[in-house]
């Protein structure tokens, strides 16, 4: 014969599903930001000339030698 489970353990459970439907959420948000906001090259580089970056400056923090 089976025991029963208590409630705090059939609780715990729940709590434990409840997690992991958030964790999927999560990542379900995630990819739908990434295709409402795409990063692409020519986004990124608009972005480095708001911020004034001269291209020695991108090359260098990408740790690239030109």
């Amino acid at each position: 014969m089976r025991a029963r489970k208590t409630v705090d353990e059939r609780i715990a459970l729940l709590d434990q599903k409840i997690e992991k439907k958030k964790a999927e959420l999560d990542a379900l948000e995630a990819q739908k930001q990434k295709l409402l906001h795409p990063i692409n090259m020519k986004t990124v580089m608009a972005k480095a000339k708001e911020a004034e970056l001269t291209p020695e400056e991108i090359a260098e923090k990408l740790g690239i030698e030109v």
